[in-house]
């Protein structure tokens, strides 16, 4: 990792790190099935600050402190001194005096930058406008889970160039997952991620054809296409995204392929109910994975 130890983007850890990171989920999720104890955190505290909504990750992370044995505070904006104009590096900096670690679900990728400049302990990006690095631990669980392991494994992302596709394009270059990211024109991911990705000995393919994207694939995933905030471009979007939806129809070009979102879901957008609810979907192992996978940062970043 950095020296900072912190967990802003998923290339904060490095390919064997996140191998650590993910053989630690998946001895936590046998651990949890069978009853076991794992207390590892037992007498620390999370610091938990949201600006934006949320059920996976604040329910995710809370739990998972319970199980390893510690304790989680929300702090929503409006219930500290940050809404009231208190500077992130103040916030930052006093929280660092109480808690063990913080994770912070913000718009602003700058915010979650300032928070680990100023921050003693470690900070995890539970979400930002740029990145869902969380979110991809889970993911790359599910598809281990689903492939047995990562050789050989092709993906398609089939969408909104967003927050999870960049985080998830980055994540598939550290697994050698051989991704091909369609989205319509205008709506794609970053250059600077896509090079970042061949940086890491990634080699995503980018297209504007769905079809394309995903024939043959093992995997297919995809989110929502109106996301916070972009409710005034809903009309738009709409019409932009035609022929993006994850329909039984696209799933003929890869028969086998199981299907993941990240949610949550509008249905009958960008996946139909009768997807979601197929047998290809593992999108609720995913989300479970969510449980998982964020123990396992925390406990590795906190060296249990």
């Amino acid at each position: 990792m950095t020296n900072t130890n912190h967990f802003l983007e998923i290339d904060d850890l490095t390919a064997t790190e996140l191998q650590t990171v993910l053989d630690r989920a998946e001895t936590y999720k046998d651990a949890q099935q069978n009853g076991d104890d794992h207390a590892d955190l037992a007498g620390q505290t999370l610091g938990m600050i949201f600006q934006k909504p949320s059920t996976r990750t604040r329910v995710s992370f809370e739990t998972g402190m319970t199980q390893l044995g510690g304790h989680a505070v929300f702090l929503g904006e409006d219930d500290i001194q940050l809404g009231r104009g208190e500077p992130l590096k103040d916030t930052s900096r006093t929280l660092s005096r109480y808690v063990d670690a913080v994770m912070a679900r913000v718009f602003k990728h700058d915010n979650i930058e300032v928070l680990a400049e100023y921050a003693s302990v470690p900070i995890v990006n539970g979400l930002t406008d740029d990145a869902h690095p969380c979110q991809t631990l889970a993911d790359l669980q599910t598809i281990r889970e689903q492939e047995g392991g990562f050789e050989d494994v092709s993906a398609a992302w089939i969408g909104d160039g967003n927050n999870v596709a960049q985080s998830f394009t980055v994540g598939a270059a550290l697994t050698d997952i051989d991704l091909t990211v369609a989205t319509p024109a205008g709506y794609g991911i970053d250059d600077a991620v896509v090079e970042r990705a061949r940086d890491l000995g990634g080699d995503p393919t980018i297209t504007t054809d769905p079809i394309e994207a995903v024939t043959d694939a093992d995997i297919i995933y995809t989110d929502v296409w109106i996301s916070m905030g972009q409710e005034d471009e809903r009309d738009v979007r709409m019409t932009d995204f035609e022929g993006f939806q994850v329909c039984s129809d696209l799933l003929e070009h890869a028969p086998e392929a199981s299907v993941m979102h990240c949610l949550p879901a509008h249905r009958g957008e960008e996946i139909t109910d009768d997807v979601i609810e197929s047998d290809h979907s593992v999108v609720f192992d995913q989300a479970e994975n969510r449980l998982h996978a964020q123990k396992a940062l925390l406990s590795w970043l906190l060296e249990a």
